[in-house]
């Protein structure tokens, strides 16, 4: 398995699926969910409307993953993940942000795609410290991918300091 590392927007990158750091609700957000949710154009909110709701007001709970058509988006699909808030480190914080990267990838890997992009999950307005979450996410994604799977991890950098630490981390872990 190879992880490429690129600085870009999502919403242009060429993938199979592109994950997108969802809400509970995966009705739109801000951040990366509004940029997704933007360029798949409304029927991405009509899709994720028709996802059932397990609790009033939530589709998919922290750490678990959807999938949706990705309908004006270059990527095929759009696999919704919620990573958890920062809350320190100490509500479980690190096993739900895996949770997400390796239910994400299951999901991929289902629907037998050859290329997925992920965004920094939980490093914005939800908190998590870039630092904390870049390892955790390495060790997910190396750890859920079976030794002959021929998928391809793209990690979408926003700016240049995330790529820098996904860089350190990769380079750390060869």
């Amino acid at each position: 398995m190879a992880i490429q590392v690129v600085t870009a927007d999502i919403t242009e990158l060429n993938a199979d699926a592109i994950v997108n750091a969802a809400n509970p609700t995966l009705l739109g957000g801000g951040g990366v969910d509004g940029a997704i949710h933007r360029a798949a154009g409304p029927e991405l909110l009509q899709a994720c409307r028709a996802l059932p709701q397990l609790t009033p007001g939530v589709r998919c709970p922290t750490g678990q993953a959807r999938i949706t058509p990705g309908f004006r988006l270059p990527a095929r699909y759009v696999i919704h993940t919620v990573g958890p808030v920062w809350h320190g480190g100490t509500q479980g914080e690190p096993a739900l942000l895996a949770g997400c990267y390796e239910n994400s990838v299951a999901l991929a890997l289902a629907h037998d795609l050859d290329s997925i992009a992920f965004p920094a999950i939980s490093c914005g307005v939800y908190g998590y410290p870039p630092e904390l979450a870049v390892p955790v996410a390495l060790l997910s994604l190396r750890s859920s991918l079976p030794a002959d799977a021929a998928i391809q991890i793209v990690i979408c950098c926003f700016g240049e300091a995330m790529a820098s630490l996904w860089h350190a981390a990769l380079n750390d872990a060869d």
